[in-house]
């Protein structure tokens, strides 16, 4: 008997991040832009923050994230 239940499949490596205390699994190699736009969240007016360090928005596409990264998002929201 052979086992065939992985032959001719292949899956695309994932990250497991924890953003804002919450799991989530993304393809390996995405950014921090890729995680603001798979979370559909504007550049503008939010700070990232990787394994308690700030990225600065001029590096969000260049910064690719790692399995067991620690992202918190802040928004920052205006008014009185």
């Amino acid at each position: 008997m052979t086992d065939t239940s992985l032959a001719g499949t292949r899956t695309a490596p994932t990250l497991r991040l924890t953003v804002n205390g919450e799991a989530l699994s993304l393809p390996a190699g995405v950014s921090v832009a890729g995680l603001l736009d798979h979370l559909g969240l504007p550049r503008r007016k939010i700070a990232v923050e990787r394994n308690l360090e700030i990225v600065p928005r001029s590096l969000y596409d260049e910064t690719s994230l790692c399995d067991g990264d620690q992202i918190e998002i802040v928004h920052f929201i205006g008014g009185g």
